[in-house]
């Protein structure tokens, strides 16, 4: 009779999210998980078949499920508008300027390390910057609607500037956390949309 076993799965795959999250899929060692589940090698592999992978992969789900809606905040409403998308800049700009925020997100550090190899990893990415285009969408018409930005604005074309432009924020932001220059991004891309 097999063994019970002697961890919660979700709770591992928390742990993996962070550890993947904090070092990225490559740096991460399987005894980098070891240590930061508390779960041995074995009954990894035979919780995770797949192993390392499948626990990035049900990681990415995770994050997907959990930390993106926290992230996108009041842009998830579908009465979102213009303050809204300004909202999540600006709480990107704050992350950035945090020792934690510096991490950046997953998605974004996953596009950048292993996307351009891995089929399933960048269709993971891909829904989401459909997510994001589509609530910065949303936004952007319901911004029209009210008159907040110019009747004649491009709004889907806006919705994939902004997406690029929070994507290109991320980046910059772990390679250069200097508020001016965060600002200064975020400023430019606001400016196109009046």
């Amino acid at each position: 009779m097999p063994r019970p076993r002697e961890f919660e799965p979700d709770t591992v795959v928390e742990q993996a999210m962070r550890r993947f999250w904090e070092r990225g899929y490559r740096a991460t060692s399987i005894d980098d998980l070891v240590k930061a589940t508390g779960v041995k090698p074995g009954s990894l592999y035979s919780a995770f078949p797949g192993g390392k992978r499948a626990l990035f992969m049900r990681s990415l789900e995770r994050y997907s499920k959990l930390v993106v809606p926290q992230k996108l905040g009041e842009l998830e409403s579908p009465m979102a508008s213009l303050a809204q998308v300004r909202g999540y800049f600006d709480g990107l700009v704050a992350d950035l300027l945090s020792p934690e925020g510096r991490q950046g997100c997953l998605l974004v550090n996953t596009a950048v390390e292993t996307a351009a190899e891995d089929d399933a990893v960048a269709a993971v990415v891909r829904g989401h910057l459909a997510r994001l285009d589509d609530r910065f969408a949303r936004a952007l018409a319901n911004a029209v609607r009210s008159g907040e930005v110019r009747a004649s604005l491009d709004v889907a074309g806006s919705a994939k500037l902004l997406v690029a432009a929070s994507q290109g924020l991320m980046v910059v932001g772990k390679a250069n956390p200097d508020e001016a220059v965060l600002r200064a991004i975020v400023d430019n891309a606001f400016g196109a949309l009046t």
